[in-house]
């Protein structure tokens, strides 16, 4: 972990979906209401088995299975905080942010959690945990967390 231009990162490397899940069952456990990752990486790179762990971490119900939310842009699941999963692969253009009601999540206590992020832009948030999730091989994964704000570094360092 280090400290580089007062951004804080961490790096780790999961070699199977049980890992990615576990890191984020354990980043779960550590989230704040209001919290925001933003998760960029290609297709099939771990970003929604990264959040199924984050649910498990939130105590969300086994009972609600994390699927990928690419054709219903958003998919709630309930738990200790709600948690949104959403996913702009889809969008391109910053209007139909408005129109998918994904500001007014961001403006409540939720944990929302948004695969493809980069197509918002870097200034939207001002707090968050944007995880870059890069293939090594087929079940090999290089995760890169970063934390803007101190929420979020609280989180790297507890890590």
């Amino acid at each position: 972990m280090n400290l580089k231009n007062g951004v804080l990162k961490y790096q780790t490397i999961s070699s199977s979906p049980e890992q990615t899940r576990a890191l984020g069952k354990k980043i779960g456990r550590l989230l704040a209401a209001g919290s925001v990752l933003a998760l960029r990486g290609d297709l099939g790179s771990g970003k929604t088995v990264f959040v199924q762990g984050l649910a498990a971490g939130l105590d969300v119900p086994d009972t609600c299975y994390v699927t990928s939310p690419t054709y219903t842009l958003i998919n709630e699941y309930p738990g200790r905080l709600p948690l949104f999963h959403v996913d702009l692969y889809r969008l391109n253009e910053p209007l139909d942010m408005e129109e998918i009601g994904l500001y007014d999540i961001l403006r409540e206590n939720n944990i929302t959690a948004i695969e493809w992020a980069e197509r918002l832009g870097d200034d939207l948030f001002h707090e968050y945990l944007s995880l870059e999730f890069t293939i090594k091989s087929d079940k090999s994964r290089k995760i890169n967390m970063m934390a803007h704000g101190s929420a979020a570094g609280s989180i790297l360092e507890k890590m």
